[in-house]
């Protein structure tokens, strides 16, 4: 399966979400497509989403060590949020 990369600079920019991380709004590249393939995943406990998800945002987005406690409390609290929405549908 091919991944789906942007092709420019401005399709990437198309794809950035912005996300509250501990009161500070951030841009986070391609976190759709992180919260889709962790899902996928079908991981159940939080500790194991909220890592897999600061791995994988971390391919797309500089995170630095000391805040990847609070990034992965607000990509866990998106996750949790988006696939109980996907569910509800």
């Amino acid at each position: 399966m091919k991944e789906d990369k942007p092709c420019c600079a401005a399709e990437a920019l198309r794809r950035i979400r912005q996300v509250d991380v501990g009161g500070i709004v951030v841009g986070l590249s391609m976190l759709d497509k992180v919260i889709a393939d962790v899902e996928a995943l079908e991981i159940t406990s939080e500790s194991g989403l909220t890592e897999e998800l600061v791995k994988r945002t971390k391919i797309y987005n500089y995170i630095p060590k000391s805040a990847e406690t609070i990034y992965g409390e607000a990509l866990l609290k998106i996750y949790q949020k988006e696939v109980n929405n996907h569910g509800h549908n």
